[in-house]
């Protein structure tokens, strides 16, 4: 979940889908989505340099009844995680930004990642990961995934070159490659 929902929401919903099995669905939404938008061009050409699609994408408003019925919120920044909670304070347990997941995953402890598919291995490390957060107090800057939109090519580099090593981390702590 990002602001527009048509650069890094995208992009992060795109990666995953390709490196997740199909028990894990995977959607995106912005808290100012643009229904409709597709995935901003520069964005869409680093994608496109990594083989994935973005062709058919749609962007769309993140609501509340998508964050009641999702098992994993994953926002993009502190703030949204915030705003997210501010909307629904029940989401706590299953709220976090990329960055955070993908810092923490990194703590869990090995055999703690169980499961005998993407989504049961990606439940067991969100709640290895969360157990993890007493060690890491507060946000951290490098967490935050920066918004290329409006942008050069160079942020947008920047913006997918941290969403690829963060999705790789979050990926390689369920015990495959991205």
């Amino acid at each position: 979940m990002c602001t527009g929902n048509i650069c890094r929401s995208p992009a992060l919903e795109l990666l995953l889908s390709t490196a997740l099995d199909g028990s894990v669905t995977v959607t995106s939404a912005g808290t100012r989505g643009l229904p409709g938008w597709g995935v901003s061009p520069p964005m869409a050409a680093l994608l496109a340099a990594d083989g994935i699609s973005a062709d058919g994408f749609a962007s769309r408003a993140l609501t509340a009844s998508d964050v009641r019925g999702a098992d994993l919120v994953l926002t993009l920044t502190a703030a949204h995680r915030s705003r997210v909670l501010e909307d629904e304070p029940l989401a706590l347990r299953r709220t976090l930004s990329l960055g955070e997941l993908a810092r923490l995953s990194s703590a869990v402890p090995v055999g703690a990642v169980v499961g005998a598919d993407d989504a049961a291995r990606l439940g067991s490390l969100v709640r290895a990961s969360l157990a993890q957060r007493h060690r890491f107090p507060g946000a951290h800057s490098e967490d935050d995934v920066v918004d290329p939109y409006r942008l050069g090519d160079k942020v947008y580099a920047e913006s997918y070159a941290q969403l690829t090593g963060h999705v790789g981390r979050i990926v390689g702590a369920l015990g495959h490659t991205a």
